[in-house]
């Protein structure tokens, strides 16, 4: 019984259901909690912000953009505290995704 519950759960998380939820919420975040556009280029959120990299020229990896956001580098400030644990995996997954097609 517990594999079947663990199949279970693995598929349900897996599942295209739960990457859209989190590729929504990403951008959510992206495009109004935390307006990275506003300082960042992603074609995928139609943001043309000229301050900070162009995320997809430089395709950064999942670990790269959670410490990114997380501490914070150069004058971009630590969003830590401000965004939820959940918040920033998601605005991470989705810009990942999105420089990774």
């Amino acid at each position: 019984m517990r594999e079947i519950l663990l199949i279970l759960l693995i598929l349900f998380f897996n599942s295209k259901t739960f990457a859209d939820d989190k590729i929504d919420l990403g951008l959510e975040i992206y495009k109004n909690k935390a307006q990275c556009g506003a300082c960042h280029t992603l074609k995928a959120a139609e943001s043309e912000g000229e301050i900070g990299p162009n995320l997809d020229m430089i395709k950064p990896q999942m670990d790269q953009i959670i410490y990114a956001v997380r501490n914070g580098i150069g004058v971009m400030p630590s969003w830590e505290g401000i965004l939820t644990p959940k918040e920033i995996e998601a605005v991470a997954y989705y810009v990942f995704t999105s420089t990774s097609k």
